[in-house]
């Protein structure tokens, strides 16, 4: 067969690389992946042979992967009407935009961090810090019972989600269990001190048979730093003068498909599985936390929160409640009311607090 349907003489592999710019090896690949299969392939020899009005969607696949967009989504796309590719290729572009943005709040985030260490020796003597801090937890609208918990003390911020019947009971056991930190004698390397007063409520949680357990978001000052220790999907931020930056990163199945490309962050409170953790204190699984030593100066802000807030507020509006908040009552309060607003269809826990130069006249709430 040399020639197609309508007439036209069918090209050979290195004649359509040439046309579409996309290489023989690419052409291989798509007729794999049945993104651009040949017209023809010769029975005896497996030579390919392309139609000519196979040019147009070549053309548009070479595009699309110019773009780096996946070969499963150009797929998708190439099988709809013009239009309706346009609105693909156009949602697909805004959020390219959109991690590029998050990319590079991390990046300012991460050289801030490294060029404080530059500093921290100068520092850290220098400035000794306190807190000022609010905590807050919410019913929401919808949930016959509060499972989550919060503790903000003048050196240790928690907040914790609880899940399953006794979830309530899970979270509040999490955040007690941190909070003889509180008077931890000077010198007490926080990071160790937070992985092990968890590690310890990891182990007394009840077994993954009875599907109760809790999320753990924890920040223990120390000086001048800040130890983090994170499990789940609640989340921590730090408001600084370069804007918020999120400084935990969920552990759950939805962000997983996220980070694999294979979701969306718009499809991910939508998607059936949202609720699903690939970590937290369930005393059934093994105690993975993230662990972190943050460098912290005075007038940064931080903000602790369960899903119950993130879910349905997002970041734009998180940033302008922090900023515009003058103290971290008000904040929290704000914040809650923000989630309100929004139906708080999950219960709502809240801990900001601001760091203040030590000797500065800070009354903590």
């Amino acid at each position: 067969m040399n020639h197609d349907a309508d007439g036209a003489e069918l090209l050979t592999i290195g004649a359509f690389a040439r046309a579409s710019r996309l290489s023989p090896k690419a052409l291989r690949l798509y007729d794999e992946l049945r993104l651009l299969p040949p017209a023809h392939v010769d029975p005896v020899n497996g030579y390919r042979r392309y139609a000519p009005a196979q040019l147009e969607r070549a053309r548009l696949v070479a595009w699309l992967r110019r773009l780096g967009m996946p070969l499963t989504r150009i797929r998708e796309v190439c099988e709809l009407m013009p239009d309706t590719a346009a609105e693909a290729v156009a949602a697909y572009w805004a959020q390219v935009e959109a991690d590029t943005a998050a990319r590079r709040d991390l990046a300012a985030f991460l050289v801030d961090q490294l060029q404080r260490k530059d500093t921290a020796p100068m520092t850290a003597s220098a400035t000794p810090l306190t807190m000022r801090y609010a905590a807050r937890t919410d019913r929401g609208l919808v949930r016959p019972a509060n499972q989550d918990a919060a503790h903000a003390g003048p050196r240790l911020l928690a907040v914790a989600d609880g899940y399953g019947p006794e979830g309530g009971r899970a979270a509040a056991a999490a955040v007690s269990a941190l909070q003889h930190l509180e008077d931890a004698p000077a010198g007490t390397d926080p990071l160790s001190a937070l992985e092990e007063a968890a590690r310890r409520a990891h182990r007394a949680a009840p077994t993954a048979d009875e599907a109760t357990g809790s999320t753990l978001t924890a920040l223990l000052r120390a000086g001048s730093q800040l130890a983090l220790l994170h499990l789940g999907d609640s989340r921590a931020y730090v408001l600084r003068d370069s804007g918020l930056f999120r400084i935990t990163h969920d552990h759950s199945l939805v962000q997983s498909l996220i980070d694999e490309g294979r979701l969306t962050p718009e499809e991910a409170p939508s998607h059936p599985q949202r609720a699903q953790l690939l970590r937290s204190l369930d005393g059934g699984s093994p105690f993975t936390p993230d662990l972190q030593l943050l460098d912290a100066r005075p007038g940064e802000r931080y903000l602790l929160c369960t899903d119950g807030l993130t879910g349905v507020v997002p970041p734009e509006s998180l940033q302008d409640v922090l900023t515009a908040a003058e103290t971290p009552e008000q904040a929290v309060a704000d914040l809650i009311a923000l989630a309100h607003a929004a139906g708080a269809p999950d219960n709502v826990a809240c801990v900001v607090a601001d760091l203040h130069p030590a000797d500065a006249e800070v009354l903590a709430a």
